[in-house]
């Protein structure tokens, strides 16, 4: 497949579905401001149990149970959702410890990272090509990331952790033949029984289960159900429409808002190294949608005539 390639005009784009999801992703840290008081661990197993009971609700409405059925009953699909289940699992696990643990900047390197990750899986494992243009975004983006890795060598696992496990986690949401909805809906019950072995352990706990405790905190943690859900579905619906290497890069938006956040809202010094990376990333950006655009517009003009 080549990245250079787009949509037909009668297959629906992904653009719009990416742009939802990664802004959404952007923003989250102010809703897990309204969490903070729940620890890391309990709040990722209050996070799965109300996005399954959610994902039904959708199910329902979009008369799609005939499709779930179809995956619960395919071996194959099941195994590959188990994977992208667990995947998911530990990138969330990892991100809400990092938000509230105040390491903002190792949260966004981390999806500065996944990008590139996500360029490099799309031409290894989905035979998707780059032109010499994208190939220098790429090369400007690394050395952004680089620059902005050697200020931060004892949180770099985080990051590391955040992109490779998103990365793999779209690549195997991309592969497996199953619906956006009904593939969230089941990987969610895979993780219940862990979700609701967890819950149970801090409900047992001197300190006792969050939730109950206060009625907005409670709805705060209902409602992680609605951000889980939602900005997954986007993906998943982007994943399916778009070229991987193409959405890797429009996933910059995301951890940018996050590094402003950062900078504003959570008060965290932004020091020199991460002032250039930040430049060297958007110059990035700035040379892959350019070369994109420009191969839109040959396309359409070659269309035309």
């Amino acid at each position: 497949m080549n990245s250079a390639s787009s949509n037909s005009p009668a297959e629906p784009s992904g653009l719009p579905a990416a742009l939802g999801a990664y802004i959404i992703w952007g923003f989250l840290p102010l809703y897990l401001l309204l969490v903070t008081a729940v620890p890391p661990f309990e709040f990722v197993g209050w996070r799965i149990i109300w996005t399954l009971p959610f994902c039904l609700i959708i199910v329902a409405l979009r008369r799609q149970f005939p499709a779930l059925k179809a995956a619960l009953t395919n071996p194959r699909t099941m195994l590959a959702l188990l994977a992208s289940a667990v995947l998911i699992a530990i990138n969330w696990f990892v991100y809400i410890w990092a938000i509230m643990e105040n390491q903002v900047y190792a949260a966004s390197l981390g999806y500065y990272l996944n990008p590139l990750i996500n360029v490099l899986l799309g031409t290894l494992l989905l035979g998707e090509r780059l032109t010499k243009w994208q190939w220098l975004a790429v090369a400007v983006a690394a050395s952004g990331v680089a620059l902005l890795s050697a200020g931060a060598v004892t949180t770099l696992w985080i990051s590391l952790t955040l992109g490779c496990s998103f990365g793999l986690y779209g690549i195997v949401r991309k592969q497996v033949d199953v619906g956006s909805l009904p593939g969230l809906t089941i990987e969610s019950a895979i993780l219940l029984p862990a979700a609701i072995a967890i819950a149970g352990w801090y409900a047992a706990s001197p300190a006792g289960p969050s939730f109950g405790k206060d009625w907005f905190l409670s709805l705060s943690i209902v409602f992680s159900g609605v951000v889980t859900a939602v900005p997954l579905l986007l993906f998943a619906i982007a994943a399916r429409r778009m070229n991987y290497s193409t959405l890797g890069f429009i996933q910059y938006l995301a951890p940018t808002i996050v590094f402003i956040l950062g900078l504003t809202v959570f008060g965290q010094q932004l020091r020199p190294v991460q002032l250039g990376s930040f430049i060297l990333i958007w110059i990035a950006v700035a040379i892959f949608v350019g070369d994109l655009w420009a191969r839109t517009k040959r396309a359409k003009a070659a269309a035309a005539a």
